[in-house]
């Protein structure tokens, strides 16, 4: 039951908890039912100090659970900034997928999580990455974005770093078309003055 004590103390917050098992022997990427190792469980909960202390004590950013969730595209996908920064620092692969084909990028441009894009191509992360939808971080970001501020500059932040802005979707749709069917025209004004058409 050790690994199920393990998991439960990472999704609460224990860190005295994590330590002491892990003194007593506990694997550290033990997995439970749903192949989670505890890192992953502390990265869903966003328990920052279970991460840190997993994560120092050698915890694997990168091992996956039964749905291809890893603690690193976990945590980029849902915008846990604090948790993704620690994982890049520790080994995450940058080129590594979830279920979707896609890398922890393109959830994070979707999702309007600013902070955490600028975060993953500062860390290299391939922006022009295409998932199993046929869909870029960039094409996520206009097609399942609001076109709000997030999105903007997420859209911004994209094409700065060299995002390819005329690459079209599995349909040939580009992503300038998708702005402009949404009806974004701060996210098209970007995308022309990018060059796309």
């Amino acid at each position: 039951m050790s690994n199920t004590a393990l998991h439960a103390a990472a999704e609460a917050g224990d860190t005295a908890a994590i330590e002491k098992l892990l003194a007593d022997g506990t694997p550290i990427d033990a997995r439970d039912g749903s192949g989670a190792t505890a890192l992953l469980v502390a990265t869903h909960a966003n328990q920052v100090e279970s991460a840190k202390a997993l994560i120092e004590a050698g915890a694997d950013v990168n091992a996956k659970d039964n749905i291809e969730d890893s603690p690193y595209l976990y945590a980029g996908a849902r915008g846990h900034l604090e948790i993704l920064k620690l994982t890049l620092a520790h080994g995450a692969d940058l080129k590594s997928t979830n279920r979707y084909g896609g890398t922890a990028l393109i959830p994070a441009s979707e999702r309007g999580h600013v902070e955490t894009v600028r975060t993953l191509i500062e860390a290299g992360v391939d922006v022009d990455h295409v998932n199993k939808l046929h869909w870029t971080a960039l094409l996520e970001a206009i097609i399942l974005g609001d076109g709000g501020e997030r999105h903007r500059q997420i859209v911004d932040l994209l094409v700065k770093a060299g995002a390819d802005v005329n690459l079209a979707d599995g349909k040939g749709v580009t992503p300038l078309q998708h702005a402009r069917a949404g009806g974004y025209k701060a996210i098209e004004a970007i995308l022309v003055a990018a060059g796309a058409h």
